[in-house]
């Protein structure tokens, strides 16, 4: 088995290696890894409905779709992220409590009485420290888990706050649970690099056959290769989100304003747009425009600026309008 640990914390650059990893090597491979602050969605999720987009600008938090299903979970440099990368057979690479019991180990070295609970998370005490997911490629599993150590709960909690009747969609939806910290349960002083390292000494004696790897330049070239034509992608963060309707109203100096938009892939199929405002056009103008446009903050506001915008909604402004469309 190859065991890879290695301090690059770009969530993009993190997504891309395991993609690489899983598709191109043949050996066994186990990697223990950080992201600075970022939100991975799930596969199958519609990303803007997992996310709060003004919290998530403003901290500037990476937002990357992840390859595996499940749902969306926020990674900071207090979060430790580990991956089995493994060979199998068809019908049996599926095994959440396999991949997830040298983790309880290593707790419970700790004295810590960590758990297996529900489809795939970890818990103390019943809460939650770690969530799961698997893919399947070929006759390889690739299994993921994080394992929040010292994360800021508040950034965690605020992140991930969305109004749940905004979206209409059929969507995958994460389910929120309490969490903690490992570090909260400790008897002793350890930080996160340390307990990385006490599991990737764990795994190395349960895996006798373990040799630790660096990327090669040849690997990073095509890792970041990948970042760039998919996981630094609005196309693939966003773009590939189910079809959604949302609705919204806002209120703004110039009155409320409702939108009805349907979006598929990303894009803005149709929208309407209601309320007691003044305007001096006709506002089917402002839908024409709005009309096969990704469903983008700053292209939305960009094609929105050359207007007369005040004609269409007296007394508002195109950022404050552009709000209501997310």
């Amino acid at each position: 088995m190859l065991c890879i640990k290695h301090p690059n914390t770009d969530p993009w650059f993190n997504l891309a290696a395991e993609e690489y990893v899983l598709k191109n090597f043949s050996d066994d491979v186990f990697m223990l890894w950080q992201n600075h602050n970022a939100i991975i969605v799930g596969k199958h999720q519609n990303t803007l409905a997992e996310i709060n987009l003004e919290y998530v600008k403003e901290k500037n938090i990476k937002v990357v779709r992840r390859m595996s299903g499940g749902g969306a979970v926020f990674h900071d440099l207090g979060n430790l992220n580990f991956t089995f990368i493994m060979n199998g057979e068809e019908g049996h690479l599926v095994d959440f409590r396999k991949f997830t019991r040298p983790i309880l180990d290593v707790l419970l070295k700790l004295n810590i009485d960590a758990r297996f609970e529900g489809r795939n998370d970890l818990t103390i005490g019943g809460l939650k420290f770690s969530g799961n997911a698997e893919h399947v490629y070929k006759q390889r599993v690739l299994h993921h888990g994080t394992l929040l150590f010292s994360s800021l709960m508040s950034d965690l909690s605020n992140a991930l706050k969305v109004n749940p009747l905004k979206y209409k969609d059929k969507a995958v939806k994460s389910i929120r649970s309490r969490v903690t910290n490992i570090s909260e349960h400790l008897n002793q002083e350890l930080d996160v690099l340390q307990f990385r390292d006490l599991v990737m000494d764990h795994i190395m004696d349960i895996y006798p056959d373990c040799e630790m790897y660096d990327y090669t330049p040849e690997d990073l070239t095509h890792i970041n290769n990948l970042v760039k034509e998919k996981y630094a992608t609005w196309e693939w963060n966003y773009g590939y989100s189910p079809s959604y309707d949302l609705e919204k109203m806002i209120k703004t100096n110039g009155g409320f304003i409702e939108f009805h938009l349907n979006v598929e892939h990303g894009i803005i199929k149709d929208v309407k747009i209601y309320g007691d405002f003044f305007s001096r056009r006709e506002i089917s103008e402002v839908e024409s425009l709005l009309r096969d446009t990704r469903h983008d903050e700053e292209l939305i506001l960009k094609k929105l600026k050359p207007l007369p915008f005040d004609d269409y909604f007296h007394n508002v402004l195109p950022e404050e309008f552009v709000k209501g469309l997310f």
